[in-house]
């Protein structure tokens, strides 16, 4: 009987083979939140198939996402979701050098439906497993539409993080600056709600934010004391409160609008000083907040200071395969080892390693 392979192979023999292949091809799987995605990338940068199959017509009457709903959608779909990758990407499973999966942050249900579907691909295709965090994942999807090279900054805005990250190699992050309340989509999908919008908030409040003007003076936190969110959430609640009281109509595109802008300055305000600060000539976004058009417009403005500003396509910056394979590969050519079966789910990782 054959051994299983995350208990007998040689690391060692396997780093090398892997470090040293030139056409270096993974299959990889994501299922941290509300999304079922598998995607096989080649060298990182190339994307070979992408397939996401999503659960927000699923959770949009619940007005967020439901874990354990969650859970039992990523089972349903997650072996169709992963045939389907491998036959769109026209390779044969053989062809595969290593698996990656997501093993956080995020839902801790939703995230062991991925990893023990990773781990049963990996034994049974006798391929190495790399455990990836979301957070890589998120930054490395701008690898995979653009040449961007270490060292940047990375702005991440997405529901569960808004940090500001130094990255200085592929495998070397530092920490700048990160919220100690809401993170930023958190905060879009609360005003949303607090607007009587359906889920997703973000897509919803930037919708409507386009047929109003920044009129209401909503607090900017300093974020040198690290990003905040929550202030302005509760800003929000109190003036559609007062306007309630005194029985006056609430315009949804003023108040949309204005409480975009808030954050937008927040985190505009922050990569501006943190490039004067560091030095840097580049900044990338990552996160679903990323795809925010009025972030992108006002990111775009550094671009008479000399810097250079990426972004990943909008369909990447949501929850992806693509990113998780993109990122396994930066990881391996920079020496980290393959997981074994005690690799296990969390619902949080550091963000700065």
């Amino acid at each position: 009987m054959r051994k299983p392979i995350l208990l007998s192979y040689k690391v060692n023999k396997i780093m090398n083979s892997l470090q040293d292949n030139e056409n270096l091809t993974i299959l990889a799987i994501e299922s941290s939140c509300d999304e079922t995605a598998a995607a096989v990338v080649r060298n990182g940068r190339e994307i070979l198939s992408n397939i996401v199959a999503t659960q927000i017509d699923i959770h949009r009457r619940f007005g967020g996402v439901v874990p354990e709903i969650a859970s039992r959608n990523h089972v349903m779909a997650i072996e169709e979701v992963v045939k389907e990758a491998i036959e769109k990407s026209g390779i044969d499973k053989k062809d595969i050098d290593a698996i990656a999966v997501t093993y956080g942050a995020g839902l801790l249900g939703a995230l062991l439906v991925g990893l023990s579907y990773a781990k049963g691909l990996s034994l049974g295709l006798n391929k190495p497993l790399f455990g990836v965090s979301h957070i890589m994942g998120h930054i490395a999807a701008n690898y995979l539409s653009s040449d961007l090279q270490p060292p940047y900054l990375c702005l991440m805005v997405s529901g569960g993080h808004t940090a500001l990250l130094d990255v200085e190699s592929y495998g070397k992050i530092k920490l700048l600056c990160s919220t100690g309340d809401d993170a930023a989509g958190e905060a879009f999908d609360k005003a949303a709600r607090l607007l009587g919008l359906s889920y997703p908030g973000g897509v919803e409040i930037e919708r409507l934010a386009k047929d109003g003007k920044p009129s209401i003076s909503f607090p900017v936190p300093d974020f040198k004391k690290g990003f905040s969110f929550s202030g302005l959430k509760t800003a929000v609640v109190n003036y559609i409160h007062n306007k309630k009281q005194k029985g006056e109509e609430i315009n949804g595109a003023v108040v949309a609008c204005s409480f975009q802008e808030a954050v937008v300055k927040q985190l505009f305000r922050a990569v501006e000083y943190y490039l004067k600060k560091t030095g840097r000539k580049k900044v990338a976004i990552a996160g679903g907040v990323g795809a925010n058009s009025r972030l992108r417009e006002e990111l775009d403005t550094l671009k008479e200071q000399g810097i250079t500003v990426y972004y990943p396509p909008v369909k990447l910056c949501t929850d992806n395969a693509a990113m998780i394979a993109s990122a396994a590969y930066f990881m391996i050519k920079d020496g980290a080892e393959p997981s074994n079966l005690a690799l296990d789910a969390k619902a949080t990782v550091p963000l700065g390693f």
